[in-house]
């Protein structure tokens, strides 16, 4: 618990973060990366270059000063942090580093109004947080039999077409099992780019469990004047072949439903974000429950729909399963019951939404953003809705 003495000083920074935490975070990344270049290796540097990094981490700044006393709104967010850092190997001794550098970046930024207490409280501050993280990662290792920065030799055994613009690869490993998986987790994937950087990224997992293979299902990231290429999705779609290797990590993410449970699922995406409501949706299936689901997905178009004919399968397989595709652009498919024409809108779902059933949302975070609110609106409790987020994100729901 925080010191009595240090919390006026973390309450009090609450507007100082707001309006200087952009900048304490681009400076933090700056020095950081210069007296560590190494550190580069663990950070999407795409994200470091357009910025969303630096203001994502001023948010979870402010959000946790804003929450001191809050625990159970920073609670989620801090599951979610742990699995992401055992996803790319996050030791105990990145953490003096981290701290090192925010607090001066602290210091620099706001010069004379860092005042010894301040500094001081924010170090007892960051300490509390990371003793938090260091246990609860350590916890994690050690429920999977897995060190930080262990990684597994994969090679790709298929590569098809899933949908425009997304590719679905299929992995074994290269002298070992396959560690079991929850429905909803992620794997990280590690390849060395032409120039000899390391980069690492996650992706969800699209399958139901299967003996020997993982599946992912990968979007061309193609960038545009705001944000830049994905540069490992991108290297993925032009390296991808079978035969090819790469590293992959254990299975993490605690994005992951009681599968077993009696009440309805009600699984909500767009875009790619539908690969992990497929892995739900086929492990339910391959179980033969008769659970209520509904799945309801966003795309451009029906070629932007991944795996679209396993989805038109388990409709016709699956009499709890309910299918709603919601398609911008002029769908041009004889299955009305199943396609909407124009974007996703929770007032217009084909069902009264259900206070007793627990909701699911993933896919890009403006998306999510307006599915949480529209929920939120119809009553549904916030406990109820959970989320999936890839890169940075807004902390809206813990500030």
């Amino acid at each position: 618990m925080l010191s009595s003495t240090a919390r006026p000083y973390i309450q009090a920074s609450v507007p100082v973060l707001q309006a200087h935490g952009v900048a304490i975070t681009t400076t933090f990344y700056s020095n950081m990366f210069n007296a560590h270049p190494e550190l580069k290796n663990l950070f999407n540097m795409g994200n470091q270059a357009n910025g969303s990094q630096q203001q994502s981490l001023a948010a979870a700044v402010f959000a946790y000063a804003a929450n001191i006393d809050n625990a159970s709104a920073l609670q989620p967010v801090i599951d979610r942090i742990v699995h992401k850092h055992a996803a790319v190997g996050i030791k105990p001794a990145h953490y003096p580093i981290v701290g090192r550098h925010l607090l001066g970046a602290i210091a620099e930024v706001l010069g004379d109004a860092a005042t010894p207490p301040l500094i001081a409280a924010w170090d007892e501050a960051y300490w509390l947080l990371a003793g938090e993280f260091i246990a609860a990662e350590a916890r994690l290792y050690q429920s999977t039999g897995y060190a930080a920065d262990q990684w597994i030799e994969a090679r790709i055994t298929e590569v098809t077409t899933a949908a425009d613009g997304i590719l679905s690869i299929v992995l074994e490993a290269e002298d070992q099992a396959l560690p079991a998986f929850k429905a909803g987790q992620y794997i990280s994937v590690a390849v060395t780019l032409p120039d000899g950087a390391r980069q690492i990224r996650q992706y969800s997992l699209s399958d139901a469990e299967q003996k020997d293979t993982y599946r992912i299902s990968v979007k061309r990231e193609a960038g545009d004047t705001q944000t830049p290429q994905g540069t490992v999705s991108n290297w993925l779609h032009q390296y991808a072949k079978v035969g090819g290797q790469f590293l992959i990590s254990h299975p993490y993410g605690e994005f992951t439903p009681a599968l077993q449970a009696s009440t309805p699922l009600v699984l909500i995406s767009a875009g790619v974000g539908i690969t992990p409501m497929l892995s739900m949706l086929k492990t339910l299936q391959q179980a033969q429950a008769k659970r209520e689901v509904w799945f309801l997905h966003a795309a451009r178009t029906m070629q932007h729909v991944p795996h679209l004919d396993e989805l038109i399968a388990s409709s016709e397989q699956m009499a709890s399963l309910h299918l709603g595709l919601y398609i911008e652009e002029k769908p041009g498919f004889a299955t009305e019951r199943l396609v909407h024409e124009g974007r996703m809108r929770v007032n217009e779902w084909p069902f009264n939404a259900d206070l007793h059933a627990q909701y699911y949302l993933c896919g890009p975070l403006p998306f999510m953003i307006a599915q949480w609110q529209a929920l939120l609106a119809l009553g549904i409790p916030p406990q109820h809705i959970h989320r999936e987020v890839f890169g940075p994100e807004s902390l809206n729901q813990a500030v």
